[in-house]
């Protein structure tokens, strides 16, 4: 007889403590084998947990703003470290709970990723020049950003289980550096390894002497009490990275109570493949665009979903390779036991609009975890202007749909048609044959996407104060924001807040005419400079 499971704790102000009135509980599933983890249970909190842990929120908002720009930095650099010294246990949790390879994708790709950027959030916070500091000598009126005055409600996805993980990935991060506390949603497919984080986070707050409330964490809630929770009074921002129909229902509640939200939503990132670069080297762009497919079984928001080709030889010869290299992929693992389905469901639309499989186009029925077979489709441009919002499906896999031109002219038709995305790349000739189109169809590109890319595949996402993770609905909730790059990812979780006629000694350090001890960037009557601030507020 098995002995039931502990249930785990919550991390409330400071200390783990079980939820107080669960109204249910889970275990983790370890998607390569669809193997119950029988060793732990998890609480599925109700709104007594949720009502405490913004309660504490608030108070470590209040004392977050008044502590130094180092202090803050210090707690981020700690983390870090703390995050280094369990590296072993975190990357074998987060192996068992989510099927990724130990090396090199967790351990030498994305708790190192991870890591970088909460030092690089320090290195923002210790700069200063994210606030903005402005100052109107003629008018006495002064600003800059500062903290929003409550916690942020941080809710992660699946697939990336370090970097952005409600705990401690970017999103995290960036709420922190602005100095606001974070309560985390851990994602329900990598519970333990959230747990992991959290108490790395916890043993970083002690040392830094930051308030026992700066992270929270709790397990899960129902979609009723998620809903209330994003539009709760005391929620000062929410940020949301996962499914269009979660993240869409999350901005109404949270629009409609006024609370600022930034999602990460959904992405085909097209590619256009122009005649040229497919003449001068078609294999090595499909085998790039293979490799950029399967990469963790497509459960990337930057995979290419989408790819546009001209007419002619070359292309065929294209087509016939890529279905050949996807025929012999190996299914990867999917994180959920929903996920085979929500993508067979997703395949089939696209097949109802008129695609054609090339390849795959089913479940991977002798793989003994979560799987669905890579998948190559094709349809013709005429076909996908005909029906260009069912033939735009998201399906979170190894799944691409290719669309075959008979003309240019239909490269800029498709470009015109599609939705928001977070990347566009355009593949073109070294040689400048597809120069004038590259640039016609740039055109129509740029206003579609976040980052705009040349011969490249967009999967990588550099942790780079110059990168735009984000982009046009519904890529995104917001075109003006990024998930990743500080300190751009700082400012969403900051307020304008300005001060007119206000007495030197009343002001923050920052925005006096004197120039206490430290530094930043201000803008003092239209003049960029270099200053000495003072060491108070986030």
């Amino acid at each position: 007889m098995t002995a039931t499971p502990t249930l785990q704790p919550i991390l409330l102000d400071g200390r783990w403590q079980p939820a107080s009135e669960p109204i249910d509980q889970f275990r983790a599933i370890n998607p390569a084998t669809a193997a119950v983890i029988e060793d732990r249970s998890y609480p599925v909190s109700g709104w007594s947990d949720l009502a405490a842990l913004l309660q504490a929120g608030r108070r470590a908002a209040a004392t977050m703003a008044t502590l130094s720009s180092e202090r803050i930095a210090d707690f981020l650099d700690t983390y870090a470290t703390c995050l280094e010294q369990r590296a072993g246990a975190l990357v074998e949790a987060a192996h068992i709970e989510t099927g990724l390879p130990r090396k090199p994708r967790l351990a030498q790709v994305e708790l190192p990723r991870t890591t970088g950027q909460l030092r690089q959030a320090a290195a923002a916070v210790r700069e200063g020049s994210w606030r903005r500091a402005t100052i109107d000598s003629a008018a006495n009126i002064r600003s800059w950003l500062a903290p929003l005055g409550g916690p942020v409600v941080v809710i992660g996805p699946n697939n990336f289980p370090f970097a952005f993980n409600g705990v401690a990935g970017g999103d995290m991060a960036a709420a922190i550096a602005a100095g606001n506390p974070v309560i985390a949603k851990a994602h329900p497919g990598h519970p333990h390894t959230s747990m992991l984080l959290a108490e790395a986070a916890l043993e970083a707050i002690q040392a830094t002497q930051m308030p026992p409330a700066t992270v929270q964490m709790f397990f899960h809630t129902s979609p009723e009490l998620g809903l209330r929770l994003v539009s709760d009074p005391d929620t000062a921002a929410v940020a949301f990275t996962g499914s269009r129909a979660a993240g869409l229902a999350l901005k109404a509640a949270a629009d409609q109570a006024g609370r600022p939200i930034y999602l990460e939503l959904s992405s085909l990132n097209p590619i256009f493949v122009l005649a040229g670069a497919l003449a001068e080297r078609g294999s090595a762009i499909a085998t790039e665009l293979h490799g950029s497919c399967a990469l963790g079984a497509g459960q990337f928001c930057t995979r290419p979903g989408l790819v546009v080709l001209p007419p002619g030889g070359p292309t065929l010869s294209f087509v016939a390779q890529l279905q050949s290299l996807t025929e012999a992929a190996t299914p990867g693992t999917l994180f959920t036991p929903h996920s085979p389905l929500a993508v067979d469901a997703a395949v089939q639309r696209l097949r109802g609009a008129g695609a054609q499989v090339l390849a795959g186009g089913e479940m991977a029925t002798e793989v003994t975890g979560f799987a669905y077979r890579p998948t190559l489709l094709q349809v013709s441009a005429e076909r996908f202007l005909l029906h260009p919002q069912t033939l735009q499906t998201e399906a979170f896999a190894h799944v691409c749909l290719l669309v075959r031109c008979e003309r240019d002219d239909e490269f800029e038709r498709i470009a015109a048609s599609l939705e928001g995305n977070l990347t566009g790349t355009i593949y073109s000739a070294s040689d400048g044959s597809d120069d004038a189109l590259c640039d016609r169809l740039a055109t129509c590109l740029r206003p579609k996407v976040g980052r705009l890319l040349n011969d490249k595949m967009p999967t990588g996402v550099a942790v780079s104060a110059a990168m735009n993770h984000g982009g046009p609905y519904p890529s995104t909730g917001h075109p003006g924001f990024t998930a990743v790059g500080m300190p751009a990812a700082m400012t969403r979780f900051a307020a304008l807040h300005c001060y007119d006629n206000v007495r030197q000694q009343r002001l923050p350090a920052a925005l006096r005419d004197a120039s206490p001890d430290g530094r930043m960037w201000r803008l003092i009557d239209g003049q960029w400079t270099r200053a000495d601030v003072g060491q108070g507020g986030a």
